[in-house]
């Protein structure tokens, strides 16, 4: 299985002390991940970035949770998940969304079910959705803002994911109550 180096501030290069700095003053620790990213000073600036832009879009704390789990589960990610379901307990996000959205469930609203399933088709059409779909969109209030943040999402979500694969990041104490296992879902 393949593995990456998760640094600290004293092992990591140079350039990326300053990001896992930020890391720990905004989480207390520096997550797994962020540690692995730090093998790369641009790719954790990235991620940081990419994080902090999708945080403060238009998105509310549900929407946030839905766009990031529902990446997180079509990728498989063994590290998200679990960090995502913390997060969005600290978020005060109903417990049951993120549940569904871990067990691949409908969700509880019309709107945050064609929130989900429009970010789905995204992934996994690869940007290559109908007129259809983003009528349905539109239909339940969201607009051409919200489309292209769902892709801000998922340009994070690709980092983290797949940066997940590579390193085999192990989940950090913190989320381990909240791990999960893949299940493969044929499409």
């Amino acid at each position: 299985m393949t593995t990456l180096k998760v640094h600290d501030i004293e092992s990591a290069p140079e350039e990326s002390k300053p990001f896992l700095q930020k890391s720990v003053k905004a989480f207390g620790m520096i997550p797994g991940l962020h540690g692995v990213l730090a093998n790369s000073p641009g790719i954790l600036e990235a991620y940081q970035t990419l994080h902090q832009l999708f945080v403060d879009s238009s998105f509310n704390n549900e929407e946030l949770t839905v766009v990031w789990q529902t990446i997180n589960v079509e990728h498989e990610c063994h590290y998200c998940i679990p960090a995502h379901t913390g997060i969005a307990h600290m978020m005060k996000v109903d417990p049951e969304l993120s549940e569904a959205l871990r067990n691949r469930a409908a969700m509880p609203t019309e709107k945050l079910q064609v929130l989900h399933e429009t970010t789905l088709s995204i992934v996994r059409n690869r940007g290559n959705i109908s007129e259809e779909e983003l009528n349905r969109f539109y239909a339940v209030g969201y607009g051409e803002r919200q489309v292209l943040e769902i892709i801000l999402g998922l340009s994070q979500k690709v980092i983290s994911n797949y940066s997940n694969h590579i390193a085999n990041t192990p989940v950090d104490a913190a989320f381990q109550k909240f791990a999960w296992k893949t299940e493969k879902i044929s499409n």
